[in-house]
């Protein structure tokens, strides 16, 4: 599974925080949205294209939050300290 694109409200803490996912697996896209941060309740939802996917993601994205675009890390890519 390939994650394109991810969305973050900039909150930081556990009650605060919000996460966007949008990912695809073949012919199958998947949103994932969190609440939490990582230690967090998700809930996910399946669709057959990529229109049907941007469109649940700007629904999602819709309201008072200061949302940011964070980029993906590519597979196999090491973190920032240099652990993968």
């Amino acid at each position: 599974m390939e994650q394109r694109k991810h969305w973050w409200n900039g909150k930081w803490g556990r009650l605060a925080r919000r996460d966007v996912f949008l990912r695809v697996d073949a012919d199958h896209w998947y949103v994932e949205q969190r609440a939490g941060g990582a230690e967090g309740v998700s809930r996910f939802y399946e669709h057959t294209g990529p229109d049907e996917a941007e469109e649940t993601v700007r629904a999602l994205l819709d309201g008072t939050d200061t949302w940011r675009e964070l980029s993906p890390r590519p597979s196999g890519a090491p973190t920032p300290s240099g652990d993968s």
